[in-house]
């Protein structure tokens, strides 16, 4: 798979699994609709502060994220780190008309931050094979982007 590919990969998937190792040592995974990427190393999920993976990632900020589409049996597993944010500026940059049922205080509530995994390194698999993504291909891939809405784009695409 080119990177190009595999980032097209990443904008269809619309959901991602994330997983991490609990304090209990126990591997853990979550499914999480995940659709603001910059490039392939930077990926945004809004969730709650409370939440078991937020408290976990916290103290251990070890981190993988999946995405892969089924009907053309591919995928790209991308491991690195956990970055929790609870700034403004990223918060409204998730925030969407009808997220008050999940956090009645709107953006400021205290309950509502911000999942950002960075990649370091990953793996891809695809019908016609499989790779490594090195920190060098990820970096160089990413120089200059900024974070962009991947379902957005694919919707355009479709139009």
């Amino acid at each position: 798979m080119t990177l190009d590919e595999i980032k097209n990969l990443i904008d269809r998937s619309l959901f991602a699994e994330i997983g991490y190792t609990d304090e209990s040592g126990r591997q853990n995974i979550r499914k999480t609709f995940c659709v603001w990427h910059k490039g392939l190393g930077s990926h945004l999920i809004s969730t709650n502060t409370d939440s078991s993976h937020i408290q976990t990632l916290l103290k251990n900020d070890n981190v993988c994220i999946y995405f892969s589409d089924d009907k053309t049996f591919e995928g790209v597993c991308l491991f690195g780190k956990a970055v929790i944010h609870f700034d403004r500026k990223y918060k409204e940059l998730l925030w969407n008309e009808g997220d008050e049922k999940y956090y009645p205080k709107g953006i400021d509530d205290e309950d509502y931050c911000i999942l950002e995994i960075v990649a370091e390194t990953g793996r891809y698999y695809r019908y016609d094979g499989k790779g490594d993504l090195t920190h060098e291909d990820i970096s160089k891939y990413d120089d200059g982007n900024e974070y962009e809405n991947g379902y957005d784009k694919v919707s355009a695409s479709m139009e």
